[in-house]
C-alpha cells in the first residue's frame, strides 16, 4: 500500500459521512491507497456508520475499521500509525473535508521530498455561521491555514520567523520519522472525547519529529476545509479549549531543550509570561467581559503559567527526565 488515510475519530457518526464522501471522489491513478477509521472509544454508532458504508464501498480503496479503547487523540493516532499499512499516513479529522485530488497531491509530495518527516496542509474554514469580529488573531488555533503556497517550516525558522509546526489536521506523517522521533508514551494525550484538558498533542508530536532532523513542509496544493460550527463560538468552549492550549504550553516549550537547562530557562519564561499577563490586562480589561475574542487570548495568557506546574508535575513524576538523561 502506498498511501493511508487516517480518521481519528471520537462519535463521528454524524460527521464521519461527509469525510467518506469526499473520500469516495477522489482523483487517484498509478498508486494504492487505504482509508483506516480509528474509533476512540466512542458511544454512539460510529461503528454502525462505517459497517454501513463498507458493504456499499464503491472505489478500490479499502475502507478499514480499527478501534482504539484507550481514550486521547494521541492514542488513536498512535493506533493508526500501528495499523496503517502504507509508509506515507495522511491524516484527515472526522471534521475535515479534502478536495478531490488531496490524496493524489499528499502522496506525489511525499515521493518529491523523501526528507519530509511530515508535511501539512492548506487548510480553509467552513463556518455554520460568521465568526465574532477579531476571530482572525486566534484563528491559528482553529488549525486553520489558508496559504497556498509551499514552504519548509525549518527555512522559516532559520529566518527567525515565528516558530510554528504543520497542525494534526490535514498532516502527513512519514511512518519511518514517527517511529524513529516520537518516544512510546507523549506526555499530552490531546482531545479525550469531549475534555479538552490538555491540547497541543499535534506540536508535541511535531517537536518530535522536526528535533530529529526531519523536515517540515506545507503544501499549499493540499486543500482540505475544515467544519468549524457554532458552538465553537460559545464562551464556555473557547474557556475550555484555550486553557487545553495554555496548561500544554511549558510541555511543548520545553521541547527545545534538555530538561536541565530548561528548568533554568523556567524563570525567564516565566517572567515573560507574567508580563504579557499584566500588559494584556491593562490594556484590555474593558472589554474582557464583553468581546470573546479577547476573553479566549486572556484566558490562553491566564493558563500558560498553569502549564508551568503541569510540567513541574511531570518531572517529579519522572516523565520528561528521561530525555535529559538520553542527552
Amino acid at each position: 500500500m502506498d498511501f493511508t488515510v487516517a480518521i481519528c475519530t471520537f462519535n463521528g457518526a454524524e460527521r464521519l459521512p461527509n469525510v467518506l464522501k469526499r473520500l469516495q471522489v477522489q482523483q487517484t491513478t498509478g498508486f494504492t491507497w487505504e482509508i483506516l477509521v480509528v474509533d476512540n472509544a466512542s458511544t454512539d454508532t460510529t461503528a454502525i456508520v462505517v459497517e454501513r458504508y463498507q458493504k456499499t464501498w464503491p472505489i478500490s480503496a479499502p475502507l478499514r475499521y480499527v478501534q482504539e479503547s484507550q481514550p486521547g487523540l494521541t492514542h488513536a493516532r498512535r493506533k493508526a500509525f500501528h495499523e496503517a499499512e502504507a509508509e506515507l499516513v495522511g491524516f484527515l479529522d472526522d471534521d475535515n473535508w479534502p478536495d478531490p485530488n488531496w490524496v493524489s497531491h499528499a502522496y506525489h509530495f511525499g515521493l518529491k521530498h523523501p526528507s519530509a518527516g511530515a508535511y501539512g496542509s492548506c487548510i480553509r474554514p467552513y463556518y455554520d455561521q460568521e465568526p465574532p469580529p477579531g476571530f482572525e488573531r486566534i484563528s491559528l488555533y482553529f488549525a486553520l491555514r489558508p496559504q497556498t503556497e509551499t514552504f519548509c517550516y525549518n527555512d522559516r525558522y532559520q529566518k527567525n520567523l515565528r516558530k510554528m509546526f504543520p497542525p494534526g489536521a490535514g498532516v502527513v506523517v512519514r511512518k519511518q520519522a514517527w517511529q524513529q522521533s516520537v518516544p512510546q508514551k507523549q506526555q499530552l494525550s490531546g482531545v479525550t472525547g469531549t475534555s479538552l484538558a490538555t491540547k497541543s498533542e499535534d506540536v508535541e508530536m511535531m517537536s518530535y519529529i522536526f528535533y530529529q532532523g526531519w523536515k517540515l513542509w506545507h503544501c499549499g496544493e493540499m486543500k482540505i476545509q475544515h467544519h468549524i460550527p457554532n458552538d465553537r463560538f460559545q464562551p464556555a468552549y473557547l474557556t475550555k479549549f484555550f486553557r487545553g492550549i495554555g496548561r500544554s504550553r511549558y510541555i511543548t516549550r520545553m521541547q527545545a531543550y534538555p530538561v536541565l537547562l530548561g528548568c533554568l530557562l523556567i524563570p525567564g519564561y516565566l517572567t515573560i509570561d507574567i508580563f504579557k499577563i499584566v500588559t494584556y490586562f491593562l490594556r484590555n480589561f474593558q472589554d474582557l467581559r464583553t468581546d470573546v475574542i479577547k476573553a479566549s487570548e486572556w484566558k490562553l495568557l491566564l493558563s500558560v503559567p498553569e502549564g508551568l506546574l503541569v510540567y513541574i508535575r511531570l518531572i517529579f513524576e519522572n516523565k520528561v527526565l528521561p530525555k535529559f538523561l538520553k542527552k
